[in-house]
């Protein structure tokens, strides 16, 4: 589908009429809402939403229908994500905002990540009795992992800066979700199955999430009384209500003295935190990172996420290269470039990129066009590149393009969920939100219907080399690196693309590999989404999906020296690389809402106005 310019003024439509909530039924009574029709697909007017589940995507519309906008339906859609996916989001953890605000043509972002407590220092995470790290499961399922969440916040920082209603009104269809319920499918069942037996390990958790001690029954319903009670303390008190007062006593009770079940056997740290460290917790406003790509604008998050500067640095690489897929052999080449832009993009990544309040982050050189140019010429057409690959320094210091020995990379979580949204007057919300890994630490806030993230093990345990700390151990106050990439895309100024996902760092080559398939490969936006991925992250071998088994470009890859293996479980038990939601404003004025449509159970797209 060629992509062609269209006039600002198509992209907006007739107002709808507002209509007033529906008063609540009582708990008691109330029927678990039975889910929407879930389309991976919807093309429309008015306002767009994509997410995972389409309970989410009906929230945010609900928003959409009642007049709100863009940032309304986002913060309304990770509200209700909070209830029927808390195994990747809610209101323990954190996540980075990407906004498109129509009227001044300018991209703002929001940095909610979480931040360590003021008692974490460089070595938490080594064991004082051996100078090792601990066990990376130790620390997943501890207090210790557990970072200041930063969610409620960047709702509320969201919503007074581009909103239009207030966080009660957004908060009031997950409320409700909460309250009443919601059909438990396969893959919820599947993500409690993966995590049953460290949530056993915790009561609150186990009391919560395995009803009755038995794993939740597809068709049953789900309640959260717990949670709703916590959406309305929200929607009355604010801020306040979750950064102080009882609420946040009771999560660093929780935090460091972790509800262990009686009888279980595992070892649990407890955490760090202290009643100032969420009194003090502050989101950040951040300058976008931008580049340019075939005369497209692309913005993202920038450091403390490395989403922005990797996927910008990778796609600089890739326009010093014609990418096309007329052929086998160009299709080769095209996955083979991708592949070693994201090998190299890895390599830097990992060597500069952390927060810049606590180190010198290069972000600017690092998507200059003339180091893209320098780490370029490190592509052969003939042969793959090996892995780990050694950083270049992008103030130049060094040679760019010299293919040196570098440093492995850290283990990431691969969960997290990701939304898009868009209204009428052509305001865009690209937002990732998680709590780190599924399940996030397993502890969930006991009463409060939430888990709490384990972000913390996103630090580097230990330095980057034997000469380099690296931009990212732990610290007091500290941000970890992130990989998140809600990206939005702009041509001639107006938006074209919006898009994301979750899956750790895999995020970074899910959203770098989905542009390239729209932009580069002909593909439509639904087929970039649905393609077989792959993931090179600096590694010896790249995964694949099962997609890309059969593939002629497969073997082709295989001779130029790649080495595959298949991706692992990370949402579900299938192997699975990411979970996209997506727009594109088409040129006939219409908005293309895209989710997956087999990953991670499918996802849901909506549209105010749907075009059949």
């Amino acid at each position: 589908m060629p992509i062609r310019s269209r006039a600002c003024a198509a992209l907006l439509v007739a107002l709808t009429v507002p209509f007033l909530l529906s008063p609540q039924s009582p708990v008691e009574a109330a029927p678990a809402q039975q889910p929407p029709a879930k389309a991976p697909v919807a093309t429309g007017s008015g306002g767009a939403v994509a997410s995972v589940n389409p309970y989410a995507s009906r929230a945010g519309l609900e928003m959409l229908r009642q007049g709100g906008n863009a940032v309304d339906a986002a913060v309304a859609t990770a509200a209700a994500l909070g209830v029927v996916e808390p195994y990747s989001a809610g209101v323990g953890g954190g996540g980075f905002l990407t906004y498109y605000d129509a009227r001044s043509g300018k991209v703002h972002t929001i940095d909610g990540r979480e931040t360590a407590p003021g008692r974490m220092q460089r070595d938490s995470f080594i064991d004082p009795a051996t100078g090792r790290p601990i066990p990376f499961k130790e620390a997943v399922n501890s207090g210790l992992s557990v970072g200041v969440p930063g969610t409620p916040a960047t709702w509320e920082d969201a919503l007074d800066a581009w909103g239009t209603m207030p966080l009660s009104r957004t908060l009031a269809p997950g409320t409700r979700l909460a309250d009443e319920g919601f059909v438990v499918n396969a893959e919820f069942r599947a993500q409690t199955a993966m995590n049953e037996d460290r949530f056993r390990d915790f009561s609150s958790t186990s009391d919560l999430f395995l009803p009755g001690g038995e794993l939740p029954r597809v068709g049953s319903r789900f309640r959260n009384p717990g949670l709703a009670s916590t959406y309305r303390l929200l929607a009355k008190d604010g801020l306040a209500g979750f950064y102080g007062g009882a609420m946040a006593r009771e999560i660093v009770d929780t935090v460091q003295h972790p509800p262990v079940a009686p009888g279980s056997d595992t070892r649990v740290r407890p955490g760090l935190m202290e009643d100032r460290d969420i009194a003090g917790y502050k989101t950040v406003r951040r300058a976008p990172t931008h580049t340019t790509y075939r005369g497209l604008d692309v913005y993202s998050m920038a450091p403390v996420s490395s989403g922005g500067t990797t996927v910008g640095e990778a796609l600089n690489i890739l326009e010093n290269f014609a990418l096309s897929a007329a052929t086998t052999t160009d299709r080769t080449q095209a996955l083979h470039h991708y592949l070693e832009a994201s090998r190299i993009a890895f390599a830097d990544r990992n060597r500069w990129v952390g927060d810049p309040a606590f180190s010198d982050v290069p972000t600017d050189e690092l998507l200059s066009k003339e180091f893209a140019k320098d780490r370029a010429c490190l592509i052969s057409e003939e042969s793959a590149l090996f892995s780990p690959l050694a950083p270049a320094d992008p103030r130049g210091a060094g040679s760019a393009c010299t293919a040196g020995t570098g440093s492995a990379e850290p283990y990431e979580g691969p969960s997290t969920t990701h939304l898009v949204t868009a209204d009428r007057w052509g305001n865009v919300v690209s937002y990732t939100l998680t709590i780190e890994q599924t399940g996030g630490s397993a502890i969930t806030v006991p009463g409060r219907g939430f888990l709490l993230n384990n972000e913390l093990t996103d630090f580097d345990f230990t330095p980057y080399s034997g000469e380099v700390d690296g931009p990212n151990l732990p610290g007091p106050g500290k941000r970890p690196r992130s990989s998140m990439s809600p990206t939005i895309v702009l041509r001639d100024g107006e938006p074209l693309l919006a898009v994301g996902s979750p899956g750790g760092a895999t995020i970074i080559t899910t959203v770098l590999q989905t542009l390239i398939n729209r932009l580069d490969l002909g593909m439509t936006l639904p087929e970039a989404v649905a393609a077989p991925r792959l993931s090179q992250r600096n590694r010896a071998t790249t995964e694949f999906e099962p997609g890309f088994l059969d593939s002629p470009e497969k073997g082709e890859l295989e001779r130029l020296g790649h080495k595959f293996v298949l991706a692992g479980q990370t949402f579900t038990p299938a192997p699975e690389i990411g979970a996209v939601a997506a727009l594109e404003f088409l040129d006939d004025g219409n908005i293309q809402a895209v989710a997956e449509s087999t990953r991670r159970g499918g996802g849901s797209a909506m549209v105010l106005h749907k075009n059949y």
